[in-house]
């Protein structure tokens, strides 16, 4: 008979009525934490420029104040949620505040993550009414199998970047395509040798349905990572085209995590330097962005890991969203941009994660990775991208559930994992699909097919999609 500690956890977290068991959601918990660590360390370079007044947000309060809130919030979601979804700041998100919304000259810091408080109660709203949900749910099924295909395909070219196999290609004659294979479209370089090495080993541990096979691969190519830069000290790629792509393996020093970023926002102080219109367009763009782009990673992770049901629903889908909602008001509260469910957690749920508990887990190694940052750096992306590129293969063998009869749906379909991965944008992906969708639908003479919601949420991706046009009307 299992332990009543043990028999407790089960039951609350419905671990064996998923399929699952509590060794299997550590090593899940585990091996997510590994896949989205990189995110203390990239956040604050991303946020590492200057405002309005030439202030600085300053890299080690933005890393500890990163680690704190995906800790938190993953916990949550985990605990109250209880699914295996972990949350981190939005590279999405995050990369537009930092080039678009931070360098207007008359934008401050606090000004700047005042806009994303502001998203982020407004998406509270929207799922407090239930329209959030409702959205969800009028979305056709073809059109959610498209979501998991495109965020499979996205996550697979995440780490094929993230470990340098295909690289951004300069080109100033644009002339070329734009990525390519290696370094000069050669395969050198000792990080790219983790990576193969990692990849061949996942994916004939997966192969063979070995159990932790995703987390033995992550640790496997870590262990073999800080041996090849003891050895031969490769170095970051800024340096050497053939180093590290951004964690190299190592030791530092330890630090005590500085919070005092917390708090620090102004939450209308957007409003008064750029005006009402200006400043709505902003914050629109950032609720649109948040909103959808969630949206799409949770379709996508709850079928990776079983959990929807014979009608495509989502159990606890509104506790999910309500979370992702407060994940974007802590996130902007604490000056470290939104924070939202990570398609890395597909990492975990490969592993065989399948409740919250796995989600506990990778929040309690976010908030230890506070105090122990010089953890993060022993894992480069090299060594993690693999499971990232085999956890995508799975997500995409769910194409075969798309409704390739109907062209009226299917090419919606198509243009939706296709531009996700082209774009680097769930968000962009899933908004070219919807209107797509809703215009062939009217050009097949089935309009009235069309749910309600599916013009709202469209013309809301017109008007997403054309903000530049308006901002540039406007100015």
């Amino acid at each position: 008979m299992p332990k009543s500690g043990t028999g407790l956890l089960d039951r609350y977290f419905l671990i064996s009525e998923r399929g699952s068991s509590i060794s299997r959601e550590i090593r899940g918990g585990v091996a997510t934490f590994f896949a989205m660590s990189y995110i203390v360390v990239l956040n604050p370079l991303i946020l590492s420029g200057a405002d309005a007044t030439g202030a600085e947000l300053g890299p080690a309060r933005v890393a500890a104040a990163t680690a704190l809130v995906a800790g938190v919030m993953t916990i949550l979601m985990g605990a109250w949620a209880k699914h295996p979804f972990a949350m981190a700041t939005g590279l999405g998100v995050n990369a537009f505040l930092a080039i678009t919304v931070a360098t207007n000259p008359s934008l401050t810091w606090p000004e700047v993550m005042g806009l994303v408080v502001i998203a982020g109660i407004t998406m509270l709203i929207l799922v407090l009414t239930g329209f959030r949900t409702a959205v969800f749910k009028a979305v056709p099924p073809s059109l959610k199998t498209a979501i998991v295909v495109g965020i499979g395909m996205f996550i697979a070219l995440i780490g094929l970047v993230n470990a340098g196999f295909v690289r951004r290609m300069p080109d100033e004659a644009g002339t070329t395509v734009p990525l390519r294979l290696g370094v000069d479209g050669e395969l050198v370089g000792w990080p790219l040798l983790v990576f193969i090495v990692g990849l061949l080993l996942t994916a004939a541990l997966v192969v063979r349905k070995v159990r932790g096979a995703v987390l033995i691969g992550i640790v496997v190519s870590a262990i073999f990572a800080n041996i090849l830069e003891a050895a031969f000290n490769i170095g970051s790629s800024v340096d050497n085209p053939q180093g590290w792509s951004l964690v190299v393996p190592s030791m530092p020093e330890w630090s005590t995590p500085d919070l005092s970023l917390i708090g620090e926002v102004s939450l209308f102080g957007a409003f008064s330097s750029l005006g009402v219109t200006a400043a709505g367009l902003l914050a629109f763009v950032i609720l649109l962005s948040i909103f959808f782009d969630a949206m799409g990673t949770m379709v996508g992770l709850a079928n990776e890991a079983g959990s929807v049901d014979k009608d495509g629903n989502i159990p606890n889908v509104d506790r999910v969203l309500l979370v992702d909602a407060a994940g974007a008001i802590a996130g902007g509260g604490a000056s470290v941009s939104s924070n939202q469910i990570y398609v890395e957690s597909g990492t975990g749920i490969g592993e065989g994660a399948r409740t919250g508990l796995a989600s506990i887990v990778t929040g309690v190694l976010f908030i230890l990775a506070m105090f122990l940052t010089p953890l993060i750096y022993l894992v480069p992306f090299e060594a993690v991208a693999p499971a990232l590129v085999v956890v995508g293969f799975m997500m995409i063998t769910q194409v075969t559930k798309i409704d390739w009869s109907d062209w009226g749906v299917a090419l919606p379909a198509f243009l939706t994992f296709t531009l996700m991965p082209f774009t680097y944008s769930i968000a962009d992906g899933i908004g070219a699909g919807f209107i797509s969708y809703v215009f062939l639908r009217t050009v097949q003479g089935r309009a009235k097919d069309v749910h309600p919601l599916m013009w709202v949420v469209s013309a809301a991706f017109v008007l997403f999609f054309g903000v530049g046009v308006i901002e540039h009307a406007f100015s």
